[in-house]
Protein backbone atom coordinates (compact mmCIF):
# COMPACT_ATOMS: atom_id res chain seq x y z
CA UNK A 1 0.00 0.00 0.00
CA UNK A 2 1.55 3.55 -0.73
CA UNK A 3 0.13 6.76 0.91
CA UNK A 4 -0.60 9.21 -1.74
CA UNK A 5 1.07 13.28 -1.26
CA UNK A 6 -2.62 15.02 -1.84
CA UNK A 7 -2.53 18.94 -3.28
CA UNK A 8 -2.98 21.00 -0.29
CA UNK A 9 -6.58 22.15 -0.86
CA UNK A 10 -5.67 25.84 1.19
CA UNK A 11 -3.02 26.60 -1.81
CA UNK A 12 -6.36 26.14 -4.34
CA UNK A 13 -7.59 29.18 -5.85
CA UNK A 14 -10.53 28.41 -7.81
CA UNK A 15 -14.30 29.32 -7.08
CA UNK A 16 -17.93 28.99 -8.01
CA UNK A 17 -19.35 31.19 -10.29
CA UNK A 18 -22.01 33.08 -9.10
CA UNK A 19 -24.88 32.72 -12.09
CA UNK A 20 -25.71 36.45 -11.27
CA UNK A 21 -22.21 37.93 -12.10
CA UNK A 22 -22.51 40.01 -15.17
CA UNK A 23 -21.18 38.36 -18.39
CA UNK A 24 -17.91 39.78 -19.57
CA UNK A 25 -18.49 41.78 -22.73
CA UNK A 26 -18.23 39.72 -26.14
CA UNK A 27 -14.82 41.37 -27.33
CA UNK A 28 -13.35 41.08 -23.96
CA UNK A 29 -9.95 38.88 -24.17
CA UNK A 30 -9.24 35.67 -21.94
CA UNK A 31 -8.75 36.48 -18.10
CA UNK A 32 -5.38 36.81 -16.88
CA UNK A 33 -5.14 33.58 -14.59
CA UNK A 34 -5.37 34.39 -10.64
CA UNK A 35 -1.58 34.25 -9.45
CA UNK A 36 -0.69 31.44 -7.66
CA UNK A 37 -0.92 31.77 -3.41
CA UNK A 38 2.29 31.77 -2.29
CA UNK A 39 3.06 29.87 1.10
CA UNK A 40 3.85 31.57 3.77
CA UNK A 41 6.85 29.38 4.56
CA UNK A 42 7.93 26.52 1.57
CA UNK A 43 10.91 24.04 2.75
CA UNK A 44 12.37 22.24 0.40
CA UNK A 45 15.48 19.59 0.67
CA UNK A 46 16.09 19.89 4.21
CA UNK A 47 18.95 17.63 5.29
CA UNK A 48 20.20 18.06 8.83
CA UNK A 49 23.12 15.64 10.02
CA UNK A 50 24.72 15.27 13.88
CA UNK A 51 27.63 13.37 12.97
CA UNK A 52 26.79 9.87 11.09
CA UNK A 53 23.15 10.43 12.46
CA UNK A 54 20.67 11.67 9.76
CA UNK A 55 18.38 13.61 11.70
CA UNK A 56 16.48 14.91 8.63
CA UNK A 57 17.23 14.01 4.80
CA UNK A 58 15.48 16.02 2.15
CA UNK A 59 12.47 17.06 4.03
CA UNK A 60 10.01 19.28 2.46
CA UNK A 61 6.83 21.01 3.64
CA UNK A 62 4.94 24.06 3.11
CA UNK A 63 2.50 26.11 5.05
CA UNK A 64 -0.02 28.69 3.79
CA UNK A 65 -1.29 32.25 5.07
CA UNK A 66 -4.92 30.76 7.54
CA UNK A 67 -3.55 27.31 7.32
CA UNK A 68 -2.99 24.62 10.31
CA UNK A 69 -0.38 21.65 9.20
CA UNK A 70 -0.14 18.75 11.15
CA UNK A 71 2.97 17.21 11.86
CA UNK A 72 3.69 14.16 13.63
CA UNK A 73 5.45 10.75 13.46
CA UNK A 74 7.24 8.44 16.43
CA UNK A 75 9.98 9.51 18.24
CA UNK A 76 13.04 10.25 16.47
CA UNK A 77 11.17 10.85 13.43
CA UNK A 78 12.72 14.29 13.12
CA UNK A 79 9.63 16.64 14.22
CA UNK A 80 11.65 18.90 16.70
CA UNK A 81 14.77 18.99 14.38
CA UNK A 82 12.92 20.51 11.69
CA UNK A 83 10.76 22.84 14.19
CA UNK A 84 14.70 24.12 15.30
CA UNK A 85 15.75 24.43 11.98
CA UNK A 86 12.71 26.52 11.37
CA UNK A 87 12.89 28.42 14.42
CA UNK A 88 16.73 29.16 13.76
CA UNK A 89 18.15 27.06 16.46
CA UNK A 90 19.32 24.88 14.16
CA UNK A 91 21.32 24.92 10.65
CA UNK A 92 20.60 22.95 7.88
CA UNK A 93 23.56 21.61 6.41
CA UNK A 94 21.32 21.87 3.26
CA UNK A 95 18.06 22.81 1.43
CA UNK A 96 16.22 26.29 0.57
CA UNK A 97 13.53 27.74 3.05
CA UNK A 98 11.39 30.75 1.47
CA UNK A 99 9.32 33.02 2.90
CA UNK A 100 6.29 34.65 0.53
CA UNK A 101 8.57 33.43 -2.06
CA UNK A 102 11.70 34.77 -0.96
CA UNK A 103 14.79 33.02 -0.01
CA UNK A 104 15.69 33.60 3.38
CA UNK A 105 18.40 32.52 5.87
CA UNK A 106 17.27 31.64 9.34
CA UNK A 107 20.97 31.96 11.26
CA UNK A 108 19.49 32.94 14.65
CA UNK A 109 16.02 32.98 16.87
CA UNK A 110 16.04 36.53 16.48
CA UNK A 111 16.35 36.83 12.82
CA UNK A 112 13.71 34.11 12.85
CA UNK A 113 11.64 36.64 14.82
CA UNK A 114 12.40 39.17 12.82
CA UNK A 115 11.19 37.22 9.57
CA UNK A 116 7.89 36.49 11.54
CA UNK A 117 8.29 33.22 12.74
CA UNK A 118 7.55 32.55 16.28
CA UNK A 119 8.11 28.95 18.48
CA UNK A 120 6.88 27.26 21.14
CA UNK A 121 8.50 24.76 22.15
CA UNK A 122 7.70 22.36 24.98
CA UNK A 123 9.16 24.14 27.86
CA UNK A 124 7.42 27.41 27.03
CA UNK A 125 10.20 29.53 27.98
CA UNK A 126 8.17 31.04 30.63
CA UNK A 127 9.27 32.79 34.13
CA UNK A 128 7.32 31.65 36.79
CA UNK A 129 7.25 34.73 39.23
CA UNK A 130 6.74 37.07 36.29
CA UNK A 131 2.97 37.84 35.81
CA UNK A 132 1.47 37.57 31.90
CA UNK A 133 2.31 41.12 31.00
CA UNK A 134 5.56 40.62 31.79
CA UNK A 135 6.33 37.44 30.07
CA UNK A 136 4.61 38.33 27.02
CA UNK A 137 6.84 41.38 26.80
CA UNK A 138 9.89 39.46 28.31
CA UNK A 139 12.66 40.83 26.19
CA UNK A 140 10.59 43.07 24.37
CA UNK A 141 10.01 45.70 27.00
CA UNK A 142 8.23 48.93 25.31
CA UNK A 143 9.64 51.62 26.80
CA UNK A 144 10.56 55.71 26.30
CA UNK A 145 13.34 57.36 27.30
CA UNK A 146 13.88 54.64 29.70
CA UNK A 147 11.10 54.31 30.82
CA UNK A 148 8.28 51.48 30.73
CA UNK A 149 5.49 52.18 28.91
CA UNK A 150 3.21 49.77 31.86
CA UNK A 151 -0.27 50.93 30.24
CA UNK A 152 0.28 50.19 26.38
CA UNK A 153 2.09 46.83 27.38
CA UNK A 154 -1.20 45.43 29.03
CA UNK A 155 -3.24 46.81 26.82
CA UNK A 156 -1.99 45.20 24.24
CA UNK A 157 -1.74 42.02 26.30
CA UNK A 158 -5.95 42.51 26.87
CA UNK A 159 -6.12 42.76 23.34
CA UNK A 160 -3.39 39.73 22.39
CA UNK A 161 -5.78 37.66 24.96
CA UNK A 162 -8.88 38.55 23.48
CA UNK A 163 -8.03 37.56 19.98
CA UNK A 164 -7.32 34.13 21.52
CA UNK A 165 -10.24 33.70 23.76
CA UNK A 166 -7.71 32.82 26.43
CA UNK A 167 -9.49 32.19 30.05
CA UNK A 168 -6.88 34.28 32.25
CA UNK A 169 -8.62 35.44 35.59
CA UNK A 170 -6.55 38.83 35.39
CA UNK A 171 -3.60 39.68 33.60
CA UNK A 172 -1.17 40.70 37.13
CA UNK A 173 -1.23 36.75 38.39
CA UNK A 174 2.26 35.37 38.84
CA UNK A 175 2.40 32.25 36.12
CA UNK A 176 2.81 29.76 39.08
CA UNK A 177 -0.80 30.79 40.25
CA UNK A 178 -2.31 29.53 36.35
CA UNK A 179 -2.65 25.88 35.25
CA UNK A 180 -0.62 24.24 32.79
CA UNK A 181 -3.50 25.08 29.96
CA UNK A 182 -3.62 28.70 31.04
CA UNK A 183 0.25 28.78 31.05
CA UNK A 184 -0.09 27.57 27.54
CA UNK A 185 -2.23 29.73 26.51
CA UNK A 186 0.27 32.72 27.55
CA UNK A 187 2.90 30.75 25.88
CA UNK A 188 0.79 31.39 22.91
CA UNK A 189 -0.38 34.50 23.16
CA UNK A 190 3.31 35.86 23.14
CA UNK A 191 4.08 34.26 20.02
CA UNK A 192 1.51 37.25 18.47
CA UNK A 193 3.54 39.89 20.34
CA UNK A 194 5.31 41.47 16.90
CA UNK A 195 4.54 40.92 13.54
CA UNK A 196 4.10 37.32 13.15
CA UNK A 197 3.46 34.96 9.69
CA UNK A 198 3.73 31.89 10.88
CA UNK A 199 3.68 30.01 14.58
CA UNK A 200 5.48 26.55 15.13
CA UNK A 201 4.11 24.75 18.34
CA UNK A 202 5.87 21.31 19.77
CA UNK A 203 3.93 19.35 21.74
CA UNK A 204 1.48 22.03 23.02
CA UNK A 205 -1.33 19.52 24.10
CA UNK A 206 0.99 16.88 26.36
CA UNK A 207 0.51 16.75 29.81
CA UNK A 208 -3.06 18.70 29.54
CA UNK A 209 -6.42 17.56 30.44
CA UNK A 210 -8.82 16.94 28.12
CA UNK A 211 -10.67 20.72 29.41
CA UNK A 212 -7.12 22.27 28.82
CA UNK A 213 -6.45 20.24 25.78
CA UNK A 214 -10.01 21.60 24.43
CA UNK A 215 -8.86 25.30 25.21
CA UNK A 216 -5.64 25.18 23.71
CA UNK A 217 -6.86 23.64 20.10
CA UNK A 218 -9.45 26.49 20.49
CA UNK A 219 -6.48 28.39 20.37
CA UNK A 220 -4.81 26.93 17.65
CA UNK A 221 -7.86 27.44 15.54
CA UNK A 222 -8.14 31.27 16.48
CA UNK A 223 -4.35 31.59 15.21
CA UNK A 224 -5.32 30.14 12.03
CA UNK A 225 -8.55 32.66 11.93
CA UNK A 226 -6.31 35.25 12.05
CA UNK A 227 -4.33 34.28 9.12
CA UNK A 228 -1.57 32.85 10.53
CA UNK A 229 -0.06 29.82 9.26
CA UNK A 230 0.59 26.89 12.11
CA UNK A 231 2.28 23.86 12.28
CA UNK A 232 1.25 21.96 15.13
CA UNK A 233 3.85 19.18 15.94
CA UNK A 234 1.77 15.88 18.31
CA UNK A 235 2.01 12.52 18.65
CA UNK A 236 -2.02 12.57 19.63
CA UNK A 237 -3.57 12.07 16.46
CA UNK A 238 -6.74 13.13 17.70
CA UNK A 239 -5.99 16.68 18.68
CA UNK A 240 -3.87 17.19 15.32
CA UNK A 241 -6.98 15.67 13.07
CA UNK A 242 -9.10 18.23 14.86
CA UNK A 243 -7.57 21.05 13.90
CA UNK A 244 -5.10 20.31 11.07
CA UNK A 245 -6.19 21.20 7.70
CA UNK A 246 -3.22 19.13 6.49
CA UNK A 247 -1.40 16.45 8.15
CA UNK A 248 2.33 15.34 7.29
CA UNK A 249 4.20 12.85 8.18
CA UNK A 250 7.78 12.34 8.96
CA UNK A 251 9.95 9.01 9.75
CA UNK A 252 13.23 8.44 10.45
CA UNK A 253 13.97 11.64 9.38
CA UNK A 254 11.57 11.46 6.05
CA UNK A 255 8.81 12.77 4.27
CA UNK A 256 6.39 9.80 4.51
CA UNK A 257 3.00 10.84 3.20
CA UNK A 258 0.81 13.99 3.16
CA UNK A 259 -2.83 13.44 3.95
CA UNK A 260 -6.33 15.20 3.81
CA UNK A 261 -8.20 16.30 7.19
CA UNK A 262 -10.15 13.53 6.27
CA UNK A 263 -7.68 10.76 6.30
CA UNK A 264 -8.37 7.77 8.38
CA UNK A 265 -6.33 7.51 12.22
CA UNK A 266 -5.43 4.04 10.16
CA UNK A 267 -3.91 5.74 7.39
CA UNK A 268 -2.02 8.08 9.51
CA UNK A 269 -0.65 5.62 11.68
CA UNK A 270 0.50 3.16 9.05
CA UNK A 271 2.35 6.22 7.70
CA UNK A 272 4.13 6.74 10.97
CA UNK A 273 5.10 3.24 11.73
CA UNK A 274 6.02 2.62 7.85
CA UNK A 275 3.25 0.43 6.73
CA UNK A 276 3.07 2.52 3.63
CA UNK A 277 5.33 4.47 2.24
CA UNK A 278 5.60 7.80 -0.20
CA UNK A 279 5.95 6.66 -3.88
Amino acid sequence: MTARRLTNPAAQTGSEHDPRAAAPPANAGPADPAPPRLPVLAAEGITKRFGAVEALLDVSMTVHRGEVVGLVGDNAAGKSTLAKVIAGALHPDTGLIEMAGEAVQIGSPSAAHSLGIATVFQDLALCDNLDVTANLFLGRELNSTGMMKDGLMESRTRSVLHDLRANIPSIHTPLFQLSAGQRQAVAIARTLIGAPRLVVLDEPTSSLSVAQTAEVLTHIERLRDLGLGVIFISHNLTDVRAVADRIEVLRHGRNNGSFGPQAAQSELIAAITGATRIS
